[in-house]
């Protein structure tokens, strides 16, 4: 089944920006949501850097306002933005939150919420054809500031025929 709607947390918006790799998430996905706390988190007072900046011009982006907090989720004690991430997949059972926070994806998946990470969006971009090189795309997030285990990269670049 594809994966069509997608609610994206922080750390993967602001590593994609960095990277250059922000345009993975139109070409991939038709709706693109962001919780407006996760809005705040990547374009809070003070914050001038190329996410902050760019975020808001996107015009696939899509902000989604009021999200109520589900309990549920209240009780893992994660930050505002993956809570509202989570919240809003629960209440949206077609979108697929994006998180790279492990305790976020525990959470997410234990309510019944399917996730992917920045790194599932760079092997989904691969293959569907956006992307030429998956080795090359995990240099660019690694240089963006996202960690990324040198065994997994080899391991997705061999499962993707790189």
């Amino acid at each position: 089944m594809p994966i069509d709607c997608v609610v994206v947390n922080a750390s993967p918006l602001i590593c994609l920006f960095k990277s250059g790799l922000q345009d993975l998430l139109p070409g991939l996905f038709q709706d693109i949501y962001v919780p407006e706390a996760v809005l705040k988190e990547v374009t809070g007072t003070g914050k001038s850097d190329f996410p902050a900046e760019q975020l808001s011009q996107q015009q696939w982006l899509k902000i989604a306002i009021g999200i109520p907090l589900d309990l549920r989720v209240a009780s893992w004690d994660l930050g505002r933005g993956e809570s509202e991430v989570i919240s809003f997949a629960l209440l949206n059972p077609s979108f697929r939150v994006v998180l790279d926070d492990r305790e976020a994806r525990r959470c997410a998946e234990t309510l019944g919420c399917k996730s992917i990470g920045t790194a599932g969006i760079l092997v989904l971009a691969r293959r569907r054809k956006l992307l030429p090189s998956l080795r090359d795309a995990f240099s660019q997030l690694s240089n963006s500031g996202l960690w990324i285990s040198r065994d997994l990269i080899d391991e997705l670049c061999s499962l993707e025929g790189e």
